[in-house]
């Protein structure tokens, strides 16, 4: 079993992508998670590398937001499109961040991601509110790699 398949179990999966449904109930935000083992790259430029490969960059509002996982290098970023950047306070993904860490550092890895997520969600409601013509643009499913 590699690192990333043994990071979560599939009940746990299962809670984050039902935690990325409840974040995206009330707005137009798009929230993705990606896993993998660990990046060459600077986890910064992966993770933005990662947010065009999984073409969050072309929601409505510009307002995606990625979590990124590198397991074995024990990093994370959290990264926000423009849209929702220019609109969120200027700590917030320091928050956000605190809130993911602080589960991470315990080991509680599924908890971490899924008050990440629904903490970004809070922010996403609160700038971009659903609107009636709104479409889920993005799977909702973990992403891999």
């Amino acid at each position: 079993m590699s690192k990333v398949e043994a990071f979560l179990t599939q009940q746990e999966e299962q809670e984050i992508v039902s935690a990325i449904k409840t974040a995206e109930t009330n707005t137009s935000g798009e929230i993705r998670v990606h896993i993998e083992a660990s990046s060459d790259k600077e986890h910064y430029q992966r993770a933005l590398e990662v947010f065009y490969l999984l073409k969050m960059n072309e929601t409505k509002d510009r307002n995606g937001v990625l979590l990124y996982v590198a397991v074995t290098d024990k990093r994370f970023v959290i990264y926000g499109d423009e849209g929702i950047d220019k609109k969120v306070s200027e700590n917030f993904w320091d928050s956000t961040k605190d809130t993911i860490q602080s589960h991470f550092k315990s080991g509680n890895f599924k908890q971490g991601i899924v008050n990440g997520i629904l903490k970004a969600g809070e922010e996403l409601k609160a700038h971009f509110p659903w609107q009636i013509d709104d479409e889920n643009e993005l799977s909702n499913e973990i992403s891999k790699g």
